[in-house]
């Protein structure tokens, strides 16, 4: 293969109907039609009893204009997707062929001592992810010892009849495992992982914290994330790049309020992991999770519930999470202030409508059944770049890279900053061993790293609640949890606002489970890049999907820009 200028293309396409598909088909459909629907759902639901009077048919021809505004919505992806750059990768699979394609997600395949695939299991989950037939996804071969199965690879294949196909996101290639990017993202990793049970509340002055700083400030040519003055500082540290994370404490809001559930109200108090205990820090642990067994190690949880305070904290909440709750939550918090939170241009709340009410129309249930559906979308864009794109091993192995590196065991083109880094020598003192801390029995789930489903999720849904809601509404009350997550206190500093609020709710969510050892930060910071695609995809067709006189979705992106979505398309503000 020719490496590309950014990196390198992939194509897949999925197989298509055989001849004895295509003919079971034609027959169930001329069976349907020969039934005809009413045979199938009843004379009586479609056409009423004969004594019954019929509804004249619609003067407007509703079904032709349903069938129509759907062709539209299709054909204005079609048009745009059709001219799309090709999705490139980084051509890691390709460098490390001949090497066990050592830097290439393998979890749960047969793997040898060292966590290196058997090369025949890795090109049979090539051939199946090549031909998308379901026969050769079953033919994947599993290591003979793992319990765990494949993260539902055929999902890459799912098509979507609503908002952009997961095909048509774009990302760039994930960092190459030998880049200074990789390293100092593993560096960060590193030092997540150490100070895991450090409250938030203490960045400002604890030394493990400032160690951390100072590591990634001086032995990373490349360090990742926000900085101040050109410098990673501890009111940067581990936070996101978008609008507001720096802005208050280091937790969302939406993370700490009381959430109104109809006739009850919920206090965010969780279920946290004991401290100071990680695991797979050392080899039998972690190759028994690489081979996809069941955990010989066991968590234990502190009686208490507490308030998210840590990185602890928030990594078991990402662990255990419905995928769209923090999202749905944030919603149902935004609802119960009122009219002026709701986005300026709803004709429900500005006064543009004043006889009748926002319900299955740019209401609450409109609202939050987008939630739960964009959250859902976003993960087919996930599915589709993660398998069939990247396939980018995940942060655990990375670690046991280092670790047989280090211990003369096996040699990787590893880049030299996250050798060096103080970090490492930190998790050998602490454990024996260099592998990276995880906060999960299971390690990572088994699907590949680049981008995280969470993040996609989270990028998809604050875009989505964006829009809905008013950016600059001022949140009234904020809080802060103190110091062991018992309780919360009042928050005083410069005002939290709701579009930066739920700018840091998604980067919470997104680099919460790289604090767990399980996802690096670009797969968080550039999945909520592919997660606000599809957000933006799917509310450019509710757009025109409403009667109302609609002056449009308005939303600030996540590099600051702000756009109005109306009738169908995107305008820059």
């Amino acid at each position: 293969m020719k490496e590309k200028a950014e990196g390198m293309t992939r194509d897949h396409e999925p197989g298509t109907l055989g001849s004895e598909s295509r003919r079971s088909f034609i027959k169930s459909s001329a069976y349907i039609g020969a039934v005809g629907t009413s045979g199938l759902l009843g004379n009586s639901v479609l056409l009423g009893s004969a004594s019954a009077e019929q509804l004249p048919q619609s003067a407007d021809n509703r079904p032709k204009k349903a069938y129509k505004a759907r062709v539209h919505a299709a054909r204005q992806h079609y048009q745009r997707t059709v001219l799309l750059p090709p999705q490139l990768h980084n051509g890691d699979e390709e460098r490390y062929e001949e090497q066990q394609y050592y830097a290439s997600f393998t979890k749960a395949l047969e793997h040898n001592q060292f966590g290196e695939v058997t090369p025949s299991a890795y090109r049979a989950l090539l051939k199946a992810q090549r031909t998308g037939k379901p026969e050769h996804f079953d033919a994947i071969p599993l290591d003979p010892i793992a319990d765990r199965t494949l993260a539902n690879p055929q999902g890459a294949y799912r098509f979507i009849y609503a908002g952009l196909d997961g095909h048509a996101t774009r990302m760039r290639p994930a960092p190459p495992f030998r880049s200074a990017e990789a390293a100092a993202e593993m560096g960060e990793l590193y030092w997540q992982a150490l100070t895991r049970d450090v409250p938030f509340n203490w960045y400002g002055s604890d030394p493990e914290i400032a160690a951390a700083v100072d590591d990634l400030n001086q032995n990373f040519s490349e360090p990742v994330g926000p900085k101040l003055g050109g410098e990673i500082t501890p009111a940067t540290l581990f936070r996101g790049p978008t609008p507001g994370d720096l802005t208050g404490p280091y937790l969302s809001q939406f993370l700490w309020l009381n959430v109104p559930y109809g006739p009850a109200v919920m206090e965010q108090r969780y279920e946290k992991p004991e401290a100071d205990v990680d695991f797979m820090v050392d080899e039998a642990n972690w190759l028994n999770i690489q081979r996809g067994a069941t955990p010989l190690e066991t968590i234990g949880f502190d009686p208490v519930y507490c308030y998210l305070y840590d990185n602890r904290s928030l990594c078991e909440y990402v662990h255990r999470d419905v995928l769209f709750q923090a999202y749905f939550n944030a919603g149902l918090i935004l609802l119960g202030y009122g009219a002026d939170a709701i986005d300026p241009n709803n004709p429900y709340y500005n006064g543009v409508i004043t006889n009748q009410g926002a319900f299955t129309s740019l209401g609450a249930p409109f609202m939050i059944d987008l939630v739960s559906q964009t959250g859902n979308l976003a993960l087919q864009g996930a599915w589709y770049q993660k398998w069939l794109v990247h396939r980018r091993l995940r942060p655990e192995v990375f670690g046991g890279r280092v670790h047989f590196l280090l211990t003369a065991s096996r040699s990787y083109e590893i880049h030299p900053d996250i050798l060096g880094s103080a970090a490492i020598q930190e998790a050998y003192d602490r454990n024996g061993a260099y592998f990276l801390p995880i906060g999960y029995t299971e390690g990572s789930p088994t699907h590949p790293s680049y981008p995280a489903g969470h993040a996609v999720v989270a990028g998809a849904c604050t875009t989505l609640l964006k829009a809905f809601f008013n950016e600059d509404f001022v949140i009234p009350d904020p809080v802060v949890s103190n110091d062991d997550g018992t309780a919360l206190a009042t928050y005083t500093g410069p005002d939290l606002t709701v579009g930066g609020e739920l700018n840091k709710l998604g980067s919470n969510i997104a680099i919460a489970r790289n604090a767990a050892g399980v996802h690096y930060r670009s797969d968080g910071v550039d999945g909520m890049l592919v997660g606000e695609q599809q957000a933006i995809a799917l509310l450019q067709d509710y757009s025109s999907a409403v009667n109302e006189n609609f002056a449009g979705f308005s939303l600030t992106k996540f590099d600051a820009t702000p756009i109005l979505i109306r009738d169908g398309k995107v305008y820059k503000v």
